[in-house]
């Protein structure tokens, strides 16, 4: 007992210092597990994220009361204020709240964040229509010089073509999440911050033609929008059952992780490819039906003013109808 007290010491030592050292190389992990408290609370408000949240938010706001003093009569519709500010809401959520603090610890947790991120603040933020704002806020010289010939240069029609756009999206979720690049985000966090702003970017292309709230190069009717995202479901969902089927850890960072509590890794990986599956499919079948109903609103608003041109065209015809008639009456009158 006297030679094994000291053993056992040393071992404990060896253990912790072994697992601090894996710890400090895989960042921080949490002392508990995931829950709702600590991720709804357990904000940390970093400046790289937040003062350009707050910094977008503000520009933003000014931007419509621009608008809205200048064309009193044609405000900005609130809906897409609503909607922009709730996109910028969901890149908090997803870069700030509890969910950051797991986001290198669970693959899940990372998941989830990446949803957030491409299949929910990407759309919100289109909805916004920040490009119709920006156009309707700036100056006739700004937006002579400046925006129109971007907007029309060869370099944004050619990364706006829908066909480019949804390779774009279906190539980065494809690429981050088979090579070397996830895990060198899981370990480096200016990567990490790179992979999170790539990811935002390639949602952004992919619903701007989607969406079609702001002017674009190639403008899609309301059928090949619904095509477009229909086909980005499937990808989507054997990416997902790729992960979810993986017999073997994909990212070594999580394989080597050592934490207490949770599932094992590959459960994690599992519970990930379900999330993935599951929720994307559901975000995907939404925007799908929204884009239906924006189709049936425009198919309702076109028969409108088709009725109201031909009543337009019944009651000129009418009107000339009643002269006509007055005429040949006063000829006859005449005789």
């Amino acid at each position: 007992m006297r030679r094994s007290l000291p053993a056992a010491v040393v071992g404990g030592a060896v253990a912790t210092a072994a697992f601090a050292g894996t710890a400090a190389a895989h960042g921080p992990v949490p002392a508990a597990p995931p829950d709702l408290a600590n991720l709804a609370l357990g904000w940390t408000f970093e400046p790289a994220v937040l003062l350009p949240l707050v910094a977008g938010a503000l520009v933003w706001l000014r931007l419509i009361a621009r608008i809205d003093r200048a064309h009193p009569a044609n405000p900005v519709p609130r809906r897409r204020t609503v909607a922009f500010l709730a996109g910028l809401a969901v890149i908090a959520v997803a870069l700030m709240s509890g969910i950051d603090a797991y986001d290198t610890t669970l693959f899940s947790v990372h998941m989830v964040q990446h949803l957030l991120l491409t299949l929910l603040a990407a759309p919100l933020m289109a909805l916004g229509a920040p490009i119709t704002t920006l156009l309707r806020a700036a100056t006739p010289n700004v937006r002579r010089r400046l925006i129109l010939p971007i907007l029309h240069s060869r370099v944004m029609g050619a990364i706006t073509f829908p066909v480019v756009a949804w390779v774009v999206f279906a190539g980065v979720m494809w690429g981050t999440h088979f090579s070397p690049l996830f895990d060198a985000s899981l370990e480096n966090p200016v990567i990490h911050d790179l992979e999170h702003g790539l990811y935002l970017l390639a949602g952004l292309l992919f619903w701007w033609p989607a969406v079609g709230a702001d002017p674009s190069p190639w403008r899609m009717p309301h059928p090949v929008r619904a095509m477009y995202v229909f086909l980005q479901m499937p990808q989507n969902t054997f990416l997902a059952v790729t992960i979810l089927n993986s017999g073997a850890v994909l990212y070594n960072h999580y394989a080597t992780l050592v934490r207490p509590w949770g599932p094992t890794p590959l459960e994690d990986q599992q519970i990930a490819g379900g999330l993935m599956w599951i929720f994307g499919d559901i975000l995907f079948l939404t925007a799908m039906g929204l884009i239906i109903a924006g189709w049936m609103r425009h198919e309702q608003a076109q028969e409108g003013a088709v009725d109201r041109r031909l009543d337009a065209q019944r009651a000129a015809i009418r009107v000339r109808e009643a002269q006509l008639a007055e005429r040949l009456a006063g000829e006859r009158e005449g005789r």
